[in-house]
């Protein structure tokens, strides 16, 4: 029943793309990526008029608005009125689709801190998870990362401000010749991913922020 209402969602958030000028906005700076598009000027009144969770996605090419259309198990689906699909667990994007560069799939360890909540890592703690790439169909490519706490600092999301823990996760995937830093700036009480800046595959980066959060059910 939880995936039939949020998939009901995906109809109703394409929808709203011609007449709401959030996501109208949203799909014009993505399509307009090659000319270099303005950033999306966001208020909470906008956010709070819209009837679903949301975040702000950022990318080389543009920014958009996305809508959390489906959930299954942890697994959540998030859609941009542009069609693009990010799907994330614990704050982590797993996969991607519509994008010029696309993550097919990750598996993590079963030590992974994203399980337990990065507000829970230790310095120097590290992990590996294995990378599917669409690009020229590389498939368990493994990525081994590294975490430290930087600290508390503050977060302007809309008109809110939160104190929120940055980590760092310096990740390295040898057989590709690529590594990156990626950040998260999380609830330092409960792990949660507010922000985040995200090497997803080597040739796409993403910044994410929470809008409005799903946190789970009555949240």
């Amino acid at each position: 029943m939880k995936i039939l209402r949020f998939a009901a969602l995906a109809g109703a958030a394409l929808s709203l793309c011609a007449c709401n000028p959030l996501m109208r906005a949203s799909w014009d700076t993505m399509r307009a990526a090659v000319q270099g598009p303005q950033p999306l000027e966001l208020n909470q009144a906008q956010v709070d008029a819209l009837p679903y969770y949301q975040i702000k996605l950022q990318t080389q090419g543009g920014e958009a608005v996305l809508a959390l259309v489906r959930l299954q198990g942890d697994l959540q689906y998030w859609l941009a009125s542009s069609h693009q699909v990010v799907m994330m667990r614990d704050g982590l994007v797993v996969r991607t689709t519509g994008f010029a560069d696309n993550l097919a799939g990750t598996r993590l360890g079963a030590d992974s801190p994203f399980h337990t909540g990065l507000n829970k890592v230790a310095d120097g703690q590290t992990s590996e998870r294995w990378l599917d790439l669409a690009s020229g169909y590389r498939y368990g490519v493994p990525v081994t990362s590294q975490f430290r706490k930087v600290g508390l600092e503050r977060v302007s999301i809309l008109e809110r401000d939160y104190e929120l823990l940055r980590v760092d996760e310096e990740i390295s995937a040898p057989l590709l010749g690529f590594s990156a830093t990626n950040r998260y700036w999380v609830d330092p009480q409960d792990g949660f991913v507010m922000q985040s800046l995200q090497q997803v595959t080597p040739d796409l980066q993403v910044a994410i922020t929470q809008l409005r959060p799903y946190k789970g059910d009555g949240k």
